[in-house]
């Protein structure tokens, strides 16, 4: 079976006054359709492994958000039957997975992806894009932004923010909502033909 194992490595962790932030991580990325969840690996990492490419994107852009994680994704085959226990698994996609997450830590954006196919490449650069746009985002941009991914119009957003329509659509702007939207789907769509089944 061909899938996507995330791992996130908190940075500045070993500081003393560094919060552990993977229980409520972990809680925020619950609700995502994962093949097993998301689970502590060793000292201050977690790791999933994922077949949805939506769920995969959903998960990095959290991540991102946050700004505060090294983030590895390994793209391959994962050994079955596959155990419960997330960091019980085996196979490629996991040995990826411990590469890219190293790598991370020195590289644009705190993220790798590597993999088995050369379009692993494509799926970095698309999410490293990703990220300089995401990166670029000020509260007030998330705040709009957050209202408007949940269905409200402009409109509606300006009210409920006491703000006119103009001030909303300057903000969406100036947080890059229409390219953010699009390089979302284009990850997703990226992840989606990484992980089909080549026999099929």
């Amino acid at each position: 079976m061909r899938a996507a194992v995330l791992t996130a490595d908190q940075r500045g962790s070993t500081r003393a006054a560094a919060a552990d932030r993977i229980p409520p991580t972990q809680a925020a990325l619950a609700d995502l359709s994962l093949l097993r969840p998301f689970e502590r690996t060793a000292g201050d990492e977690f790791q999933g492994v994922v077949t949805d490419p939506a769920a995969l994107a959903a998960a990095v852009e959290r991540l991102l958000r946050e700004d505060a994680w090294s983030i590895g994704i390994g793209i391959g085959t994962v050994e079955e039957p596959l155990p419960e226990s997330t960091r019980a698994g085996r196979g490629p996609a996991y040995v990826h997975a411990r590469e890219a997450v190293t790598a991370a830590k020195s590289a644009p954006w705190r993220l790798r992806v590597v993999g088995d196919d050369p379009g692993v490449r494509s799926l970095e650069t698309a999410l490293w894009l990703w990220a300089h746009v995401l990166g670029r985002r000020t509260p007030r941009g998330w705040e709009v932004t957050d209202l408007v991914e949940a269905g409200a119009s402009y409109d509606q957003v300006a009210r409920d923010l006491g703000i006119t329509p103009s001030a909303v659509s300057q903000r969406a702007q100036a947080a890059g909502l229409v390219e953010g939207r699009r390089a979302r789907e284009l990850v997703t769509e990226l992840v989606g033909g990484l992980l089909q089944d080549r026999e099929r």
